[in-house]
């Protein structure tokens, strides 16, 4: 996520330059065998500007619905956050010796308690190490330059400023000894961790350790973190619909193809210098709609480990620290920084 005020010019020269280059040199190419007479054609601008239109109106639904699923994922997050900390508080609260036919110690009890919050915390980077595997319409999976693209904005801009081996050492360190090795073998680790929970609470049940009332509702709070899990997969498994999303490209590139037959040449027409103001200009207006469709195109899949990702690794290093709180411990590692601008 980025949490700058303000994207620098350098950075979005960074981001653009490519376009920037081909924008600039087919401009400049159909501009100049306008001046030699090569080419004569001047389309009028009321079609182009028509198609123009129609075209901003189209890529802007599709930012919209881009940013539509950016901001569920964000929510569905904020979820996770409160709904964790409401188990941790639950479990704090309800796991005593007020049931019990038979007393534990402070001692049994705290292990129980710090075996579901830890256990919790091991869902969370599960469920985020899911959410990063890629599928086959993010940019990370096309070959050519856009993999490479996307690659290099992994590395520069998102999950690669980070150690992502962390959600290894996170799943080994809070998940207990006996069943880190099968729960991670599974297709699905997060859904067989939240099954572990519940196992776990029919067992504390049986034992009287926490009675009717409360076994049902920690085990509400349980479908809860499944049905936002549920969630989050939805948004990562079923994209933005291709017909929308790759449509308003083909679109895109239609305007700027005849853009510059229809501006150029009246550009051209104003003065003697109109040749060196027609390249720039209308290189900036395709630009312009060439960003509009790269935004939307980047920010539909919220989950692909690059700078306008939800900061899943910040959200869970801050539950973690609440979490171990409510244990009472206090060797607690410090929340995520940002780096350049880009929190992960």
């Amino acid at each position: 996520m980025l949490i700058t005020k303000g994207i620098s010019l350098i950075n979005i020269i960074k981001w653009s330059a490519h376009h920037i280059i081909w924008l600039l040199l087919m401009m400049g190419t159909i501009a100049a065998l306008y001046h030699f007479g090569f080419i004569k054609v001047n389309v009028p601008w009321l079609p182009v500007s028509v198609v123009g239109t129609a075209v901003a109106f189209y890529v802007g639904f599709k930012n919209n619905q881009a940013y539509d699923r950016m901001w569920e994922a964000r929510k569905i997050w904020g979820g996770i956050v409160n709904d964790s900390r409401a188990w941790a508080m639950m479990v704090d609260g309800y796991i005593n010796n007020q049931f019990a036919s038979t007393k534990k110690s402070a001692a049994e009890l705290h292990d129980i308690k710090q075996r579901l919050i830890y256990r919790h915390i091991g869902w969370l980077y599960a469920h985020r190490s899911q959410l990063l595997v890629p599928t086959s319409w993010e940019h990370i999976s096309q070959g050519g330059l856009m993999g490479k693209t996307a690659r290099r904005y992994q590395n520069r801009f998102g999950v690669g400023l980070i150690d992502d081996d962390v959600t290894r050492t996170e799943l080994s360190r809070f998940l207990p000894a006996d069943e880190h090795d099968r729960l991670i073998k599974n297709v699905n680790t997060a859904t067989q961790i939240i099954n572990a929970q519940s196992q776990d609470l029919s067992e504390l049940r049986e034992a009287d350790v926490i009675d009717d009332f409360r076994h049902t509702q920690m085990i509400g709070v349980l479908r809860t973190f499944y049905e936002l899990q549920g969630k989050n997969e939805r948004i990562k498994k079923f994209p933005l619909p291709r017909q929308y999303a790759n449509m308003s490209r083909y679109f895109v590139g239609i305007f700027i193809m005849f853009l510059p037959f229809s501006m150029i040449p009246e550009l051209m027409d104003i003065s003697k210098f109109g040749l060196f103001l027609a390249v720039p200009i209308t290189a900036l207006i395709g630009w312009i709609y060439v960003m509009m469709e790269i935004i939307g195109d980047y920010s539909e899949n919220p989950f692909s480990g690059m700078a306008n990702d939800i900061p899943m690794m910040s959200l869970c290093r801050t539950i973690k620290i609440d979490l171990r709180e409510i244990l009472g411990e206090t060797d607690l590692p410090p929340a995520i920084k940002d780096k350049g601008g880009v929190l992960m």
